[in-house]
């Protein structure tokens, strides 16, 4: 039972102060002081990330192109749609979706449409994923592969 002078699912969090404790080139980690219910401080810190997106290329076939490659985090090579990061804040996530398609499978689509946004961890990273359903596939020029792309399969 909660102690609390409004009902439950209707409080504020209000940010009553707010720092960055690293920033780096494409994240940065953002600890933020928050009003919570009954009036307590509470410290939360937040991954800021400018977000990402995931491609389901469907052929002709049914089938879906699927990449393996290296994550460092996981210490393994992990199957996975084609995504990728946006390059910079506020870019268009269907320019980085065609990006990404051609880059990592060498791919081209005719026809996108959105199929959901989602928090990859919103316990603390604002990440979001845009993910797109790709068809009317052909082949597309892929850039010299750098990095984990070039051990991707």
């Amino acid at each position: 039972m909660t102690s609390s002078n409004s009902a439950a699912g209707s409080h504020s969090f209000d940010v009553v102060d707010s720092e960055i404790l690293v920033e780096a080139p494409i994240i940065a980690l953002r600890r933020d002081r928050v009003r919570m219910p009954g009036g307590r401080i509470a410290a939360r810190e937040i991954v800021e990330h400018f977000g990402a997106v995931a491609v389901v290329a469907l052929d002709d076939d049914g089938r879906i192109c699927l990449l393996r490659q290296w994550r460092q985090t996981a210490q393994d090579r992990l199957v996975e749609l084609p995504a990728g990061i946006l390059d910079v804040a506020d870019e268009d996530p269907l320019v980085a979706a065609r990006r990404e398609l051609a880059e990592e499978a060498g791919v081209a689509a005719e026809r996108w449409s959105v199929l959901t946004d989602i928090f990859t961890s919103p316990g603390f990273a604002e990440e979001t994923v845009r993910v797109y359903l790709a068809e009317g596939l052909s082949d597309a020029d892929r850039p010299e592969p750098e990095d984990e792309e070039a051990d991707m399969t």
